[in-house]
Formats: structure tokens, sequence, C-alpha cells
């Protein structure tokens, strides 16, 4: 458990930030990872009067508040319909109901935690950060980032024609995922992001720039850019590139080479998915 000074919930943003950038002070949502910690807190900072937890859908994009929990994105009609059902297949699986009807959004996202189900998910997607300070950032470039005090407001995932798949691999049904795997096709384009490696997730882009290099059969490409349907032999390929590309370790739920051979499996089977 941890310990704290003071409670505090933020009028604004502005006053959130402001009590943030003291090193002994703490962001929090659900909790539900703060509290298995040891730790003592000057201030915890609560941001559920501010009005973030929703899910605003426009014809455009999807703009997901910091505060929206992981049960709201599993039943969101709207998120589920644009990702043919992945965006629920990627939190279906965490803990259990009561565990999603607390924990949030920007929690997960903003911890960059390695096992993160949901970041794997926004890495295929064509998704951005909304940072109080730091403005709107693609995905893809936040995740790579050192922590800092900044305060993340909104995920916006813009809505452009594709289609996604999501793919996991448990020890036990309600456990950390040993490895997960996103695919996106948008826009001719080819999106893998493989989390729980145990590291951050990473995101692969496959387009003619790096075809060669990757030793792809031909005509995947072509298949990929023409949204055609994705054969077994071609899968095999992507799946055989991504185990080449990313970097996985071992700890306590699997070996590297465990792993390694999960990547070719599951990136196939979300490409074929697609």
């Amino acid at each position: 458990m941890f310990t704290c000074k003071e409670y505090k919930k933020a009028a604004t943003l502005e006053e959130a930030w402001q009590l943030n950038q003291k090193r002994s002070n703490l962001l929090i949502g659900g909790m539900l990872w703060v509290k298995m910690g040891h730790r003592s807190v000057g201030t915890v900072i609560d941001l559920s009067d501010l009005g973030l937890d929703t899910i605003e859908e426009t014809e455009e994009e999807f703009r997901i508040g910091c505060m929206v929990t992981l049960r709201q994105l599993e039943k969101h009609e709207g998120l589920n319909a644009y990702t043919n059902g992945a965006i629920c297949e990627s939190v279906r699986h965490i803990v259990g109901v009561q565990f999603r009807n607390t924990a949030t959004v920007g929690g997960s996202i903003f911890g960059r935690f390695g096992f993160s189900d949901v970041l794997t998910m926004m890495l295929a997607l064509d998704s951005y950060v909304e940072l109080y300070k730091g403005g709107v950032i693609p995905m893809s470039e936040f995740v790579s980032r050192k922590r800092d005090r900044d305060i993340l407001v909104r995920i916006i995932i813009r809505k452009r024609p594709g289609s996604f798949a999501y793919q996991s691999m448990r020890n036990t049904k309600t456990d950390f995922p040993v490895l997960a795997v996103a695919a996106g096709r948008i826009d001719g384009r080819l999106f893998i992001s493989i989390g729980a490696r145990p590291m951050r997730a990473v995101q692969l882009v496959t387009d003619a720039k790096n075809a060669a290099d990757a030793g792809l059969p031909d005509g995947v490409l072509e298949t990929i850019s023409e949204g055609g349907k994705i054969t077994p032999e071609q899968a095999k390929a992507l799946g055989e590139y991504a185990a080449g590309a990313v970097a996985v370790g071992t700890n306590l739920r699997a070996s590297a080479e465990y792993r390694q051979e999960l990547i070719r499996v599951l990136v196939k089977r979300a490409c074929l998915a697609l």
C-alpha cells in the first residue's frame, strides 16, 4: 500500500499541473497499480472533477478522456465497430470486470507499462496523446519518451479506413499477457505492434520503404496496399519478419526464445484476421 499526507481534487488542469510539478506529489487515476507499491506521497491529485471520463465520437475521430475506464472502452459500440472488435478483445482479459470498472485509460497509457494491452492496441491505430503542456503528439512518439511531470489529458484516435485485429497469449485467463500483438491495415500500410516483450510495446510499419530490407515475398505489399486478403504464406512471412525485427526478453512468465516463437504465431494470426 501507499500513504499520503494530503488529498486534492483539482478544479482545473492548471491547478493539477502546478501541484504535479512537486516530485513528492502524485496524479491518481484508478490507483490500482499505485496501491500495490510501497511509497509515501505528499499530495495525491484527483482529476475526477474535470469531465475527462467520457468518450466523444465525431465523424473524424474518437476523443477518450484520461479518466475513462477500461470497461468503458470494452463496451463502447462506436470504438468496437470501428476496430472490428479489437478494442474489446484487447481489454476483456484484464483481471476482471470490477478491475476494469476502476482502471483508467490514462493510467495505462501514461505509465507505458511493458504489460499494457491498451498501449499495444493503440499503437496499431492512428492514435495520439494530448498532453496539457506538450500538445498533441503521435502515440508512437509518446511511447518512446521518458516520463515527465506533464498531464495526459486524452487519447485521440483518428478515423481512417482500415481493419484491425488483436491477439494475446496468457498463462492463465486473467493474468498479464506473455505476449500481445495488434495489427492495423490503414491507408495501404500495415502497422504491427508487439507488447509484453516484456519491455514497452513497439510499432513496426510495413510499406514500400522497408519491404526489401524485411525480405518479404513478392505480392505482400500489393495485398496490403490494395486491401486484399492476406494469404497464409504472406502472414507467415510477416510473422518471421516481426520475430527478427523485435527484441524480446526473459522474465518469470516466459523466456525470450518462447516469446520470439509467439511473435511468429500471433502476428500470423493477427494478419490473417485482418
